[in-house]
């Protein structure tokens, strides 16, 4: 009836369906993975001074020191004994 190729389970939805469905399945979820792997990378990347991109450089308060300094709001002096006593910490 069904002639001498007649494998039944193989063919007829069996083992072949199971697997068949879920090579479709990994075959659409890996590159489905790999593009937001790919996105997070490029969307949380860090600067070399460890802050993320949009947002501002870190100010420490030596480099407020620095900049007071530099507007001439303090003194030679003060600006290096502040100095000394920030680095001492």
């Amino acid at each position: 009836m069904y002639g001498p190729y007649n494998h039944g389970w193989m063919f007829d939805g069996g083992m072949g369906m199971l697997f068949g469905g879920l090579w479709m399945i990994l075959f659409l979820l890996i590159p489905l993975a790999l593009l937001a792997v790919l996105l997070k990378y490029l969307f949380t990347r860090t600067r070399r001074n460890g802050s993320r991109p949009g947002e501002p450089a870190r100010t420490t308060p030596l480099d407020v020191l620095k900049e007071t300094y530099a507007r001439g709001e303090i003194s030679r002096d003060e600006f290096l004994q502040k100095r000394d006593d920030l680095l001492e910490k």
